[in-house]
């Protein structure tokens, strides 16, 4: 296992060559190679998240771990390929969280020569640009996107650095029986990829285990009034009330079930499991247990100073999913002095064979791409803050 990965800029030479210790070469063969308006050499990697609309918040986090994880690069002298060395480019792109604004995107960075990217933050623009990127023979690492169905199309070119909505979902479930102690539950999703295949996952789970689910409710990713569905589910007394969407619609659902009165709590996914929640839920807050499908970035051995760095460096918290967006930097950087060249092919296929040891654990991917071993962990909001509860694999 690899762990020349640290949470600080470090000196490998193997991988990293120092400040001072590279020269300028000829720009490299190959969409990736080019030179930077600065002068040198440059490795083009691509990043998509929602940078405006509902979701912005998240997609900035997401950007922000990408561009923490090139500064750092960059400031250990850059990545070796062969005798050259190159510095990292992120090229961001905005998706608004809109599967045709997603396809739009992917072929804007396809076009624009990048190496690999890092992205997209929601499935529902993950899944159909994914054959875009695998047209171009460009890997994709999604940092965030747990809908099962993004790897289970059988392209050798999709990537995730957290666990799957089949492991969540059933964390999820599981933590409904186990801790609530439910004997029914109303199921609410908002009809997006991520949401509705979060929920499917939980669904078929508590079924098995013989609990009931006494009402399942749709709404979309663009709502805000939530009380006739509120109010049709207040009448079937459900244990636990689960929801499947994003904390801009998770937070009002939330305000709104505490004014009618519902005593049942909150059971949610990752997309709803951040300090935006809290802002949007008002005194609902307190009633939302979530999931996120990776460790807990404050129980990571070096999520403390990542943190730090974070904020000291962007001015505001961590979201959620910013460490996985730095990881998946370093796993391409890593990947592209693996291949020992900037072939779009050779990196995806060094991708697929990663073994590296990440801030937030050790990343490895099955057949399909999917992170084996990846972590679940629960959090309650509580005294007005996310509160870590327990972490399963």
């Amino acid at each position: 296992m690899k762990t020349w990965m640290k949470i600080a800029p470090v000196a490998i030479a193997a991988i990293f060559v120092l400040p001072g210790c590279g020269h300028k070469e000829e720009a490299a063969p190959g969409p990736a190679g080019a030179a930077a308006a600065g002068g040198g050499d440059v490795i083009r990697i691509g990043h998509v998240a929602p940078l405006s609309g509902g979701d912005s918040h998240l997609g900035k986090d997401n950007e922000n771990g990408a561009r923490l994880a090139a500064d750092e690069i960059n400031a250990a002298g850059g990545v070796k390929v062969g005798d050259k060395t190159y510095r990292v480019e992120i090229l961001g792109e905005d998706d608004k969280a809109d599967p045709r604004e997603g396809t739009l995107a992917a072929q804007k960075l396809v076009d624009a020569g990048v190496i690999a990217v890092v992205g997209h933050l929601n499935s529902g623009c993950s899944i159909p640009a994914s054959k875009i990127y695998h047209d171009a023979n460009i890997a994709q690492i999604s940092p965030s996107s747990t809908a099962i169905k993004y790897t289970d199309q059988g392209f050798k070119t999709t990537f995730r650095v957290v666990a799957n909505d089949r492991q969540q979902g059933t964390a999820m479930a599981n933590y409904a029986i186990d801790v609530f102690k439910a004997k029914s539950v109303a199921i609410v999703d908002d009809r997006t990829a991520y949401g509705q295949g979060l929920v499917d996952v939980v669904a078929q789970v508590v079924k098995e285990h013989g609990i009931n689910v006494v009402a399942r409710e749709y709404t979309d990713n663009k709502a805000s009034d939530f009380n006739a569905i509120l109010t049709k589910i207040r009448a079937t007394r459900p244990d636990v009330i689960i929801y499947g969407g994003m904390d801009d619609t998770a937070g009002p659902m939330a305000k709104q079930i505490h004014q009618l009165g519902v005593k049942s709590p909150l059971l949610s996914g990752d997309g709803a499991c951040s300090p935006e929640f809290i802002n949007l839920a008002g005194d609902g807050a307190e009633m939302l247990t979530c999931s996120r499908a990776g460790e807990a970035v404050e129980k990571l051995p070096r999520g403390a100073q990542f943190m730090s760095r974070y904020k000291a460096k962007f001015g505001s918290d961590v979201q959620i999913y910013a460490p996985y967006s730095y990881d998946a930097v370093y796993v391409i950087a890593d990947a592209v002095h693996r291949a020992g060249t900037l072939d779009r092919a050779a990196v995806t296929a060094a991708v697929a064979t990663t073994d590296f040891d990440g801030l937030t654990g050790r990343i490895a991917f099955d057949a399909k791409g999917d992170l084996k071993n990846g972590a679940i962990s629960i959090f309650k909001v509580q005294g007005g803050k996310l509160t870590y509860v327990s972490t399963s694999r």
